[in-house]
């Protein structure tokens, strides 16, 4: 009876992984279309509204630069100055020091002349309580306000603090350890302002700065990746942001724009709860929140991403601080799914709901369980005397070479329209590690997601991780 269960088990993973293998590469076939237009289209029209003339209108949109830090005292005085490098007539800078231990609070009151100030603040946002506010004395610093509050436990909980302390409509969320294009508030914020729909939040590329040399904050020569896990995610960072989001963003179903760099409409984005603190992908979480905030009101909207690299940001460089993101990241994940199940297939809900959702819980979220239970099917199939290897190969090669070919065109695409770059080497090598990606580093990914879920159920405590940076004193150093 057991043997037949058992027999019964394989053969019916064997025809469910057939099926859903080939539903997955239809649909990444359909967004490689999709993201071709969408690069296609932001070429051809990134010059319908001219940058020198938006600057220049009396039109142009304020823009909050928020960005929390935790003991980042290593680095904090070169991450504000290269925020004061950003190329916008209208903005201002937000530093939120939530709660640190360190210097950190202390080194921006020497470096940037700092005094307490009686504030104005609205808690639009509930968080945890704020300190105080500080201004420099020095008007060469009068874009910059620093919140000091108590620590919140979360990136989310100090981001909302900035949120109720900007001035400007618009704000951008980005990470102190990120190194900004001079030019990328302008690049975000003129979608804004040339849409009739509106528009609500934007994306845009991220990059490695691992390996690349820094001085004093700022990015002074690009350099690929050294070390192997940030080369492994550099590759995803290519497929991902180039692919994967230009495609979503082609058909307004982006799901996801980045906690490292986004740009929010600050009514919808307050309106809508601000970042929840609880959860482990805020990013995601708030970009469905507002989603379901614009269905809600049927209002139209738009959700844009930019197929340039305006940000680089340390990733981690060990196998222990990558699984520990990881596993983040999948908590994250089916904690928002969870948390918005009741849209799933709900018509008021429009494509978020009909399209988007199911397919982040069809191909994002199931996923690394289908692989368990394939390996576990070879196991059994192995142990039964039923392993088919014809089934096995076949499955196996469509797949990987399927996955190969995307990625290859990723690689292709960003080459082509930015030299990311230094020469033909670098290529080779960054095409050579897709090839063994799937062998060596897809396990661990997967295994970090199994282990992201079984926290999410199990209700282990959520804990955000400390990210352990080596600091940009030095060239080569990120």
């Amino acid at each position: 009876m057991t043997y037949e269960i058992l027999s019964y088990f394989v053969d019916a993973y064997r025809i469910f992984i057939a099926v859903f293998s080939g539903t997955y590469i239809l649909f990444y076939v359909v967004l490689s279309f999709l993201s071709y237009w969408a690069i296609v289209d932001h070429l051809r029209f990134q010059k319908y509204l001219e940058e020198e003339v938006l600057i220049r209108s009396n039109y142009l949109l304020g823009v909050s630069v928020v960005a929390p830090a935790f003991n980042e005292g290593l680095n904090i005085v070169y991450n504000v100055k290269s925020l004061f490098s950003l190329t916008y007539p209208k903005f201002e800078i937000i530093i939120v020091n939530d709660g640190s231990t360190d210097d950190t609070l202390e080194k921006l009151i020497t470096e940037f002349d700092l005094v307490k100030i009686d504030f104005y603040y609205q808690e639009k946002i509930k968080t945890q309580p704020i300190r105080g506010h500080y201004k420099s004395k020095n008007p060469i610093y009068s874009k910059l306000l620093v919140v000091d509050k108590v620590n919140g436990k979360s990136k989310a909980d100090a981001s909302n603090a900035g949120i109720n302390s900007s001035k400007y409509p618009l704000f951008l969320c980005t990470d102190v350890d990120c190194i900004l294009k001079p030019d990328t508030i302008l690049k975000l914020a003129k979608p804004f302002m040339e849409n009739d729909t509106r528009v609500i939040a934007i994306g845009a590329g991220i990059r490695i700065s691992n390996s690349c040399e820094i001085k004093e904050g700022f990015l002074y020569k690009i350099h690929f990746p050294k070390e192997w896990y940030p080369r492994f995610q550099e590759l995803e960072y290519v497929r991902s942001f180039l692919f994967g989001r230009m495609a979503w963003s082609q058909i307004n179903g982006l799901l996801l724009v980045s906690g490292g760099l986004g740009m929010f409409d600050k009514e919808i984005a307050i309106k809508a709860g601000g970042y929840w603190h609880q959860s482990l992908g805020e990013d995601m979480e708030l970009i469905t929140r507002m989603r379901k905030y614009m269905h809600d009101r049927k209002e139209e909207f738009l959700i844009k991403y930019i197929p340039e690299s305006l940000c680089w940001t340390e990733v981690p460089s060990t196998r222990e601080i990558l699984l520990r993101q990881r596993t983040r990241w999948a908590r994250g994940l089916v904690q928002t799914l969870f948390l918005h199940r009741k849209m799933f297939f709900n018509p008021k809900y429009g494509r978020t709901g009909s399209l988007v959702l199911p397919f982040f819980f069809l191909f994002e979220f199931l996923v690394p369980i289908i692989e368990f239970l394939g390996i576990l099917s070879l196991v059994i199939s192995y142990c039964l005397g039923m392993m088919n290897l014809n089934f096995l190969l076949v499955v196996s090669a469509t797949v990987y070479l399927f996955y190969l070919s995307i990625t290859t065109i990723s690689i292709l695409i960003d080459e082509i329209l930015y030299k990311s770059y230094a020469n033909y080497k670098e290529l080779l090598i960054l095409l050579g590690m897709a090839m063994i990606e799937p062998l060596i580093y897809h396990p661990l990914t997967v295994y970090a997601s199994l282990k992201g879920y079984a926290h999410f159920f199990m209700k282990k405590e959520q804990k955000w991780g400390v990210m352990i940076r080596k600091g940009f004193d030095t060239p080569n150093k990120s």
